[in-house]
């Protein structure tokens, strides 16, 4: 399958100092190729997951002082926006390329979410056994998280941060720049479909 198209370069964007410079290359570069492969990714998503998939891309609306160490498209069952839902995010940082499964504190039905994570913590493990999963609640953009093999006891961690007041899920797995420059569509859609289960879960109480 073909690659993501990013270069060297739009990975460099993120090492800018300046938030005017660094927001404008990433409207200028990163955001454009976000807003192709948004549009190219989702229908081929709803194939494999048989479900409906609408992309959006960040805005970074809110800042005005910090420059964002990262940015992302996200993929969703709403077309009105994504952050009150679990979502698949494809995230470009200084770091490399990213592919997540996210539940913003924000999002509806958190509790519920928890619930359904914390009833299928076995059945979630099975499915992920022996694949590294990262962690990206806390990182620090400095380097990818670590990946990790997967127990029912992560799923359960999970569910108890959803029900933090500002709890929230952000797991995935990621590559350095080096690699993500060589990553081609199937390998991400394969990252994806690892995911599948948890995003599932989490959407079903929507």
């Amino acid at each position: 399958m073909a690659g993501l198209g990013f270069s060297a370069a739009d990975f460099a964007v993120f090492k800018l100092e300046g938030f005017s410079e660094r927001m404008q290359q990433i409207y200028a570069r990163v955001r454009p190729r976000l807003m192709k492969l948004g549009d190219e990714l989702a229908p081929e998503l709803a194939r494999k997951f048989d479900l409906e998939f609408f992309p959006h891309v960040a805005r970074h609306a809110r800042r005005t002082v910090n420059p964002p160490p990262e940015t992302w498209a996200a993929f969703g069952p709403s077309p009105r926006g994504y952050k009150r839902y679990g979502y698949l995010a494809l995230c470009i940082s200084g770091t490399g390329l990213h592919a997540r499964i996210v539940v913003k504190s924000e999002a509806d039905r958190r509790p519920e979410m928890a619930r359904g994570l914390e009833s299928n913590a076995i059945r979630l493990a099975k499915s992920l056994r022996g694949t590294g999963v990262a962690r990206y609640e806390k990182w620090n953009f400095s380097a990818i998280p670590a990946e990790r093999p997967v127990e029912d006891e992560f799923f359960t961690a999970l569910a108890e941060g959803l029900c933090r007041k500002t709890g929230g899920i952000d797991v995935g797995f990621g590559w350095n720049v080096r690699d993500a420059l060589r990553l081609d569509r199937a390998e991400l859609l394969d990252a994806y479909r690892e995911l599948e289960p948890v995003y599932r879960i989490v959407n079903a109480v929507a």
